[in-house]
């Protein structure tokens, strides 16, 4: 299952019409004429729109870590460490709940249909956030919001993986999903802004923040206007003409017009692919296919989803925490330590990624888990002893996640790669519902009642903890990870409804 080589036929004429018979079972050459394209204005398009929901995500994440100090002095909710852990982990359990909830609708009726669903409930429970009257309140809009960005991931990342070309698949999906800190980014500068006492109220400037979000959600309904569904999910579920149609559109708008016939000699000819079309994929299908089939590829997921969602969640989660309860770091100031912080995420992906295509998945996965554990101990040791500093420890932290950032990044782009596309949504949602359960809700509670000990050595042991797991993750990434880099999805993982 590793190759379609002797699966598909080669024709040096490209596009022919879509060949159906009376079994639904068609000759198709839609993959292929999407995979050697080059990069375009509609791929930028797609990026842009698509990738915006990790912008939105990097935005609730941070305004959650640095408001968390403004959430404690409001004279209205009253929050202690604990609540702040609670809301948190609120906020990931919605994730958990959504990703799998719209996962199953994603694979059923359609990536496109999704992204205005969960970007609606996205928009709907920030803003209600904003109003929140109490800590359960707080919570409640939270976990809605949650639901949505966790929604948004399944659709997203399956989309992405079936209209970005092969060679460009790694990079374009580590970048996008290392924009969640220019997120970060935007939520520092709105903290800094909106938290500072001599502009705005201690009760109204938290609640303004979490409405930039809101604000920012409205312009993406505009962009996802551009995006058509994916016509790879089309093609098997029952309509080729239409996944014809949009390729036409899609190489018109790359080359001008449609691609008749192969332009570069050096270029291989077009592979097609025959497939019976279906409705649905049964869930009984998807079990075997992820528990039986492809059992080995389940490991690897589980395993970098579980470990980065911890490293992730738990630290930045109770980053504010750290700053003001052992540094004394005024809440008003902590988005001043999340610019760099989100500097050094963001960089990683945009300057490691081209080796995941290059080097490869493999060795890159295996490095970039290895070294984020190795340094954690270290900084974490550093912290404990007390030789750091509010600036050296957030200089740490941007040194670790430079490499922590394309190393959590290659866990989504490793589950929505190499699993077949009737159940790539659902794979993601699974795989990151189990994750961020187990490494994510449970990370910043954790850590909460950690920094509420007052202890560094408490602190530490959750540290080592966190990079344990990624040094875990970088041997099972070793001994286990497929080598899809550069390869096109129907040969990574061949689809459930092909057809010898």
């Amino acid at each position: 299952m590793d190759g379609l080589g002797s699966q598909r036929s080669s024709n040096p004429v490209a596009p022919d019409p879509i060949r159906q018979d009376n079994d639904r079972i068609i000759e198709t050459d839609i993959p292929s004429r999407l995979d050697r394209l080059r990069w375009s204005g509609f791929h930028t398009r797609v990026v842009l729109a698509l990738g915006i929901t990790w912008i939105l995500d990097g935005l609730e994440v941070t305004l959650a870590g640095a408001l968390s100090g403004a959430l404690k002095d409001s004279p209205a909710l009253h929050f202690t460490n604990f609540d702040v852990g609670l809301s948190n982990s609120a906020y990931l359990a919605g994730a958990v709940l959504g990703a799998l909830g719209f996962g199953w609708l994603t694979d059923r009726i359609g990536r496109k249909k999704l992204f205005f669903i969960t970007l609606a409930v996205y928009l709907t429970a920030t803003a209600a956030t904003a109003l929140s009257w109490s800590v359960a309140s707080y919570a409640l809009f939270r976990f809605l919001t949650g639901a949505g960005i966790g929604g948004e991931y399944t659709a997203i990342n399956s989309t992405i993986q079936e209209l970005v070309p092969a060679r460009y698949r790694g990079w374009t999906d580590l970048v996008i999903n290392g924009s969640f800190w220019i997120g970060a980014a935007i939520g520092a500068v709105s903290a800094i802004v909106l938290l500072d006492p001599h502009l705005i109220g201690p009760d109204l400037g938290w609640r303004l923040a979490y409405l930039t979000g809101a604000c920012l959600g409205l312009v993406v309904f505009v962009m996802r206007m551009w995006i058509p569904e994916s016509p790879r999910w089309l093609m098997i579920h029952g309509r080729p003409d239409q996944a014809r149609a949009i390729v036409d559109d899609i190489e018109r708008s790359v080359a001008g017009k449609v691609q008749e016939k192969v332009q570069d000699p050096s270029q291989q000819p077009l592979s097609k692919i025959k497939l019976k079309m279906r409705d649905h994929t049964p869930l009984r299908e998807v079990a075997y296919t992820l528990f039986t089939v492809y059992r080995q590829r389940s490991l690897v997921g589980l395993a970098l989803m579980i470990a980065q969602a911890f490293f992730y969640n738990a630290i930045f989660f109770t980053f504010a925490l750290v700053l003001t309860d052992f540094y004394g770091i005024a809440s008003s100031n902590v988005g001043w330590y999340v610019l760099p912080f989100a500097a050094g995420n963001f960089l990683g992906p945009l300057l490691l990624g081209r080796l995941f295509d290059t080097v490869g998945r493999r060795v890159m996965i295996t490095l970039t888990y290895g070294v984020s554990g190795v340094l954690l101990a270290l900084s974490g040791y550093l912290f404990a002893i007390g030789v750091l500093s509010a600036q050296t420890q957030t200089i740490a932290w941007m040194v670790i996640f430079f490499f922590a950032s394309p190393a959590a990044s290659a866990a989504y782009l490793t589950v929505s790669e190499t699993f077949p596309l009737e159940v790539r949504a659902l794979t993601i949602a699974l795989f990151y519902a189990v994750g961020t359960g187990i490494g994510g809700v449970a990370g910043p509670t954790l850590f909460g009642a950690l920094v509420d000990t007052g202890s560094r050595d408490s602190v530490f042991a959750g540290y080592l903890l966190g990079a344990g797991l990624m040094i875990a993750a970088a041997a099972i990434a070793w001994r286990y990870c497929v080598a899809a880099e550069r390869q096109p999805l129907e040969s990574v993982a061949p689809p459930l409804a092909f057809v010898e």
